[in-house]
């Protein structure tokens, strides 16, 4: 399992925290299999780290003025 230190707004404290789906390519929700999801070791609070950033349409938001 794949482990990272960051802070835990649930401790108020650097804590560990655990990939959810730590093998390489083993996330059934991610579109590349990598896992964005983690948990803390110490309370279970979750992070969402390296989410795909959507790209902005501006033809969308011209035909919507």
């Amino acid at each position: 399992m794949t482990q990272l230190t960051m802070y835990c707004s649930g401790c108020s404290a650097e804590q560990p925290f655990d990939q959810l789906h730590g093998e390489s390519a083993s996330c059934p929700d991610a579109a590349d299999g990598e896992c964005p999801e983690w948990g803390c070791a110490a309370c279970g609070d979750a992070l969402f780290i390296g989410l795909p950033v959507r790209e902005h349409d501006s033809r969308s938001a011209a035909r919507a003025a």
